[in-house]
């Protein structure tokens, strides 16, 4: 992911109270985020055992 270049919304004390994004950084952004859960959740259940292939076409009558 490239660089971002954030815009802040401030009140008139100058405290950060919002931040904007041009679209396309938010939107790798949000990708970036998504593909780090789906690692997470992949992590969580490696240990799992597997069912093979062949037993759950047998299981779901596609053979």
């Amino acid at each position: 992911m490239t660089g971002l270049h954030p815009h802040f919304v401030t009140d008139s004390d100058g405290k950060r109270l919002s931040v904007l994004l041009p679209i396309a950084e938010y939107t790798a952004l949000i990708e970036r985020l998504e593909d780090l859960e789906d690692l997470e959740a992949a992590r969580k259940v490696s240990d799992e055992p597997t069912i093979p292939w062949e037993r759950v076409k047998t299981e779901l009558g596609l053979e």
